[in-house]
Order: structure tokens, then C-alpha cells, then sequence
């Protein structure tokens, strides 16, 4: 890669920097749930069109908020993924702002040069990360097909190329008692007791599995009167591990916990089929390794951390069908102000995000054209082809 490429990219990234970390502040300032993600979607595509050069497609996979725009005709084809919703009652405290952003801002820039390094970029608008695997919905309706590599870049509160980010599965499970009033309990059946054992039985498993495990659980009903006995609770369970088949291994055990309440309260239990399904993320070493030292250049540093998780994301699913990665870049903030806060949401919307958006984005346009120029790199890409829906929900590359 000769620098003057670079320079370009760079120079292109400045000239449109005020209005990309206005985007990244806007979005910010006005949050928008899983799956009603409009007037975000609608920012990001004013701004591609301002500038043109880019086809854009709206509502693709059947998602009114999500989007594609494509700039370039080469024949290596990179997407970038801008995602898009923000968390009930706290905002954007994952930063997705700041991830829409940083892919917008790499796309704006390599727009310039997309032609010249025999590339197509294409940013994808992807919604409902947080809860719905909007991603997943877009690989099974054909948004990623023909994509060599798809990358995006994550805040938190560590530089890591390489973060572990573990598989999932969430369920939702009801419990079905008889109600009664508070002062003749014995002619009802409680159905919040039955989460309180199951919650209780859950606590004291912990102590059995294994570190990369994690179970989480959010009641959504338990009753609303205090003199009334609830017939009905809803509790909503995840359960992470590094992969789908220990996920299941360790759910067959946190099953019989919520089992455990059923039988202690009296009360019937249905359980959901998985309300969502994600792999754990594979990076493409050479992808991420181009990554870090792009941001290195930036100033970032990448220690070895010992503790390197992050949660888990639909992004997951994209990297199981092509090469794929998803850095993270640090707030300087601290610990009690990381993900999913609003201490977070504040700082993604502050100088922390701004930082992380010229860093990030500069990084990952850099790095699409690292890949673009690399004979090796981007020979191996194109010889592994294009991706193309099959209709394999948890594939294997």
C-alpha cells in the first residue's frame, strides 16, 4: 500500500469528519429501540446522498429501518456494518452511535478511492442488535450476499482486536398459578414464587459452572398489587458459553432450575422456543491484525488483557459465514461507566465517543484497503468467493 493511498483515505476521512461526529451526536441524542430505528436510518442516508456516489437501497430483508449503500465496482466486495438501535431506558449505552458513525465515516472515505484499489464498499444499516439479531434476518434475506468480509468497530473501555465474545440463546418462560386475594393465600397458587425458587436454585448453580458460562435473568411480570396473589409471572433467561453446543449443555441444568420452581409453587411452566440464537465470534486473524495496526498508528495501544469478554452480538452470525472482525476501542472512562449504562451513553455521545470515531473509522477505512491491496490477503478473500444465503441459520464457514 503506497502511502499516498492512505493519505487519500486519510484526507477524505478529515473533509468529512464535522459532519460524520455530528451524525454520531445526533443519533445519540434522540435513541431509538430495536426495529424503530427511523429517524436514525433516515440521518445516516441524508448524509450518503448529500455527497452521492452511493446507491442505496431502503428497507431491504423486509426491515423498514434497514438499509444498504454501495459505492465503487470493484471486485473485491467489503461491507461495513452500521448498527443502529439504542437500550430501552438508558439510550445508546453500547455506543451503536458511534459504531453508525465510524463505518459511515471509513465509507465516505473510501468512497474516493474505492475504483482505484478495484473495490465495492458497502455499508449496511443494521438494526436491532441489542434484541432481535437484525444481522441474522439480513444474512437470511440476502443483504450480505456477495460480500468477501464484512467488519465493524465497538467502544468499550479496552483496545482489543480480538475480544471474546461468547454464543447465546434467550429464552422466555411463564408461569401459570391462580390468583387469589393476599388474605386467602392458601386458595391460590403464586406464580412469582415460582421465579423466586428458580432464581434462588440458578444462584447456587453458579457455583458449579464453568468461567467462560454466564446465566442472566429479567422478570417482565410478577404481579402489579400487593393484596393480589399472581397467578401469572414471566421471567426472560440468557445463557452464554464460547459456543451453541455448551450452551445447551449448560441450559439442559438451568431447565431444571426453572423446572425446580414449577414444582415448588404448584404452578405449570411453558418455556419459548429461543427468542434469539448467536454464535461466538470468529475473527479473521488477518483482517484483525491489519486492524490493530492501523489503529496503532492512531496511538492506540493493545495490552493482553487477561479479561477480554464482551458479551455477545449478531455480528457473531456474519463472522460463522465469512471472514469477519469486530474490534473494540476504549472509552477513558471508568469501570462502573462500561457497557449498558447510562454513565456509557453519556460518554458516546461526549469528546470519549468523538475520539473513538475518528480512531475507529479512520482505522477501519485504512484497513479495507490494506485488504484490498494485500496480493495475499485479498487473493484469499476472493478465492473463498462471495457469500450466498444457503439457509443455514448456525452455519460453519
Amino acid at each position: 500500500m503506497t502511502a499516498t493511498v492512505k493519505d487519500r483515505i486519510a484526507a477524505q476521512f478529515r473533509r468529512h469528519e464535522p459532519e460524520v461526529l455530528d451524525l454520531s451526536r445526533r443519533i445519540g441524542a434522540q435513541p431509538e429501540p430495536a426495529f424503530e430505528e427511523h429517524k436514525t436510518a433516515a440521518a445516516i442516508i441524508d448524509l450518503l446522498r448529500a455527497h452521492g456516489g452511493f446507491a442505496i437501497e431502503e428497507s431491504v430483508a423486509g426491515l423498514d429501518t434497514a438499509f444498504t449503500a454501495t459505492a465503487g465496482r470493484g471486485s473485491l466486495v467489503i461491507g461495513l456494518c452500521a448498527e443502529l438501535d439504542a437500550l430501552p431506558g438508558i439510550g445508546h449505552g453500547c455506543g451503536h452511535n458511534v459504531i453508525a458513525a465510524s463505518s459511515v465515516g471509513a465509507a465516505l472515505a473510501l468512497a474516493a478511492v474505492a475504483d482505484d484499489l478495484d473495490l465495492t464498499v458497502r455499508l449496511l444499516g443494521t438494526p436491532a442488535e441489542e434484541r432481535g439479531a437484525g444481522k441474522a434476518i439480513m444474512l437470511r434475506e440476502g443483504a450480505f450476499d456477495g460480500l468477501h468480509a464484512a467488519m465493524m468497530v465497538h467502544p468499550t473501555l479496552k483496545d482489543m482486536a480480538t475480544p471474546h465474545i461468547r454464543a447465546l440463546r434467550h429464552w422466555s418462560i411463564t408461569y401459570h398459578g391462580r390468583t387469589g386475594h393476599a388474605s386467602r393465600p392458601f386458595d391460590a397458587l403464586n406464580a412469582a414464587d415460582a421465579v423466586t425458587i428458580a432464581q434462588v436454585a440458578i444462584g447456587l448453580l453458579r457455583q458449579q459452572i464453568r468461567d467462560s458460562d454466564r446465566v442472566h435473568t429479567v422478570i417482565k411480570e410478577a404481579g402489579s398489587a400487593v393484596n393480589v396473589i399472581p397467578g401469572q409471572a414471566v421471567v426472560e433467561c440468557v445463557v452464554r458459553s464460547d459456543t451453541l453446543d455448551q450452551v445447551d449443555l449448560l441450559w439442559a441444568r438451568v431447565r431444571a432450575c426453572f423446572e425446580a420452581g414449577a414444582l415448588g409453587a404448584g404452578a405449570r411452566m411453558e418455556i419459548s422456543e429461543p427468542l434469539m440464537s448467536l454464535n461466538g465470534f470468529r475473527h479473521d486473524s488477518a483482517l484483525a491484525a491489519l486492524f490493530q495496526t492501523n489503529a496503532e498508528a492512531l496511538g492506540r495501544v493493545f495490552p493482553d488483557y487477561p479479561d477480554r469478554s464482551l458479551g455477545s452480538t449478531d455480528m457473531a452470525e456474519v463472522s460463522v459465514h465469512m471472514p469477519a472482525i469486530h474490534p473494540v476501542l476504549s472509552f477513558d472512562c471508568p469501570p462502573e461507566a462500561g457497557n449498558h449504562t447510562a454513565a456509557f451513553a453519556a460518554a458516546a455521545c461526549g469528546p470519549e465517543g468523538d475520539r473513538v470515531v475518528r480512531d475507529g473509522g479512520l482505522a477501519l477505512a485504512w484497513t479495507v484497503a490494506d485488504a484490498a491491496h494485500d496480493d495475499e490477503v485479498r487473493r484469499r478473500l476472493i478465492d473463498a468467493g462471495p457469500f450466498s444465503w444457503t439457509g443455514t441459520t448456525e452455519g460453519d464457514r
